[in-house]
C-alpha cells in the first residue's frame, strides 16, 4: 500500500512539476516578440527576446532534471539501489557509526554526481551563451573541492551526532536532534559571514565615502546596526548583480556584489538596500527561522514515529537491518522521499515569500524613494535577464519575488 503511495506521489510531483514548466515555456514563448506596454520605454526588444530564450531554456533544462532525478529516486528505492548500499556497507563494517556515514555519504555522493551534468550545462552552456558565466573551469574545480571540504568538516559531525542520539536517547531521539539541529543552524548564521564566505569570495569595505555616508544614513533613520558594507567580487563568477544581508544578531553585514554597483546609481543603491532592510525591519528572518524549525521539528517526530515502521523500509524497497538498528538507512529513505510528499506545499511558501517582498518594497517606498527601487528594479530585470511575462500559474507556484508588473504596479502606488 505505501510502495502504491509513493508511486502515486511521484507521478503527481513530475507530471505537475513538466505541466508547469510547459506552460512556463509556451506563455513566454508567446510573449517573446512583444515587450509589455509598462516597459517598452526602458526594455528593448533585443533585451526581452534575450530574457524570453534565457527563461526557456533554464526552464527545459529544468524538465530534465525533473526526469533524471525521478529515475535516480527510483533506482535507489524501488529499484533496490538503496537496499544494495546498505548490504554491502553493512557488510564491510558490520553495525556501527561507520557503517552509517559510509551509506548516508554513498547516497550522497550519487546523487551529487546524477546532478552534475545538469549543473555544469547550465553554468557553462547556458550562463555561457547568454553571457553571464565568467568562472572558469579552474575555480569551478576549486569551489567543489571547497564545498566538499567545508560540507565534510561541518557536516559529518552533526551527522555522528544525530546516529550518536538516535542510537542513545530511545524513543525521544527525534526531539533532542531537533534541539542540536538548531543549536547548528544558529551557529552556522553568525559564523557564515566571517569564516565560510570568505573561502568562496573576497569581501572588502565599501570605498565609496559618499555612498557609505549615505547608505549609513538610511540605516540610522531605519534603526538598524551592521558590522560594516562590505563589496563582494561576485564578477569572479557571474554576471548577475544583487545584494544581500547575510549573519544574525550582532554579526550581521550588509553585502554588495560589485556587479550591482557598477549598475545602479546611488539613488537606486539606496532604494535597493532599504528594500532589504525593510526584511529585518518587518522580522521576515526571524519568521522564516520559526517556521523552519517549526516544520523541522514536525518532520523529526514523522520521522521518528516511521523508523520503528517496517512497511516504511519494505514499501520503498529496502529490507531493515534485523541483527541491528537501522537508524542511517531510516533517515536516507525519509529525506530521499520527503520532497514527493511535501511538494504541493511548495506553493504556500512562494506566497508568503512573495507577500515580504511586497512588504519590504512598502517600507522602502517609506525610507527611500520608491520611484528609485522601480528603475532599479528595471535595470535588475533587464540585466539578469528576468522574463517579464511569466506564466500565471508557473509563477504563483514558483516565485519567491512578485512578477514584475505586479511589483512595480504596488511600488508606483506609493510613489
Amino acid at each position: 500500500m505505501f510502495t502504491l503511495l509513493f508511486l502515486v506521489a511521484l507521478v503527481v510531483m513530475v507530471l505537475t512539476k513538466l505541466w508547469l514548466a510547459a506552460r512556463q515555456v509556451r506563455h513566454v514563448g508567446l510573449h517573446r516578440d512583444t515587450v509589455p506596454p509598462r516597459f517598452a520605454d526602458t526594455i528593448s526588444l533585443a533585451a526581452h527576446r534575450k530574457a524570453a530564450d534565457y527563461t526557456i531554456a533554464r526552464t527545459r533544462l529544468s524538465m530534465l532534471e525533473v526526469l533524471a532525478g525521478a529515475a535516480v529516486l527510483i533506482g535507489f528505492t524501488l529499484l533496490g539501489g538503496l537496499h544494495w548500499l546498505n548490504q554491502f556497507w553493512y557488510g564491510t563494517f558490520g553495525p556501527g557509526y561507520a557503517y552509517g556515514v559510509a551509506l548516508i555519504a554513498s547516497v550522497a555522493l550519487i546523487g551529487g554526481l546524477a546532478e552534475l551534468p545538469f549543473t555544469l550545462y547550465a553554468q557553462f552552456g547556458i550562463e555561457q551563451r547568454f553571457g553571464f558565466n565568467r568562472m572558469t573551469w579552474r575555480l569551478w574545480l576549486v569551489d567543489t573541492i571547497k564545498m566538499l571540504v567545508v560540507a565534510a568538516v561541518l557536516g559529518l559531525p552533526l551527522l555522528l551526532a544525530v546516529l550518536w542520539l538516535m542510537d542513545r536517547t530511545g524513543a525521544w531521539w527525534w526531539l533532542w536532534t531537533w534541539v542540536v539541529w538548531m543549536g547548528f543552524n544558529l551557529v552556522l548564521l553568525v559564523i557564515f559571514p566571517t569564516w565560510i564566505a570568505p573561502l568562496f569570495n573576497k569581501f572588502e569595505p565599501l570605498t565609496d565615502e559618499t555612498l557609505k555616508q549615505r547608505i549609513e544614513a538610511l540605516m540610522r533613520r531605519c534603526g538598524f546596526a551592521s558590522k560594516g558594507l562590505f563589496v563582494m567580487d561576485g564578477s569572479r563568477r557571474s554576471a548577475h548583480g544583487n545584494a544581500y544581508f547575510t549573519g544574525f544578531g550582532a554579526a550581521k553585514r550588509i553585502v554588495f556584489f560589485d556587479t550591482l554597483l557598477s549598475r545602479l546609481n546611488a539613488d537606486e543603491i539606496e532604494a535597493v538596500l532599504a528594500h532589504e532592510l525593510g526584511h529585518f525591519k518587518r522580522r521576515h528572518i526571524v519568521k522564516r527561522i520559526v517556521v523552519t524549525f517549526a516544520l523541522s521539528l514536525a518532520f523529526l517526530a514523522l520521522l521518528g514515529w516511521l523508523s520503528t515502521q517496517a512497511w516504511f523500509y519494505t514499501g520503498l524497497g529496502v529490507l531493515p537491518n534485523l541483527m541491528s538498528d537501522s537508524h542511517a538507512l531510516a533517515l536516507v529513505l525519509f529525506f530521499l522521499t520527503l520532497p514527493v510528499f511535501t511538494f504541493l506545499l511548495g506553493p504556500l511558501s512562494s506566497l508568503t515569500s512573495r507577500r515580504h517582498e511586497f512588504e519590504a518594497d512598502a517600507f522602502a517606498a517609506e525610507h527611500a524613494d520608491a520611484g528609485h527601487l522601480v528603475s532599479a528594479l528595471v535595470k535588475l530585470y533587464k540585466d539578469n535577464a528576468s522574463t517579464l511575462t511569466p506564466d500565471p500559474l508557473y509563477s504563483a507556484f514558483y516565485y519567491s519575488h512578485p512578477p514584475a508588473a505586479q511589483r512595480i504596479d504596488r511600488l508606483l502606488a506609493h510613489a
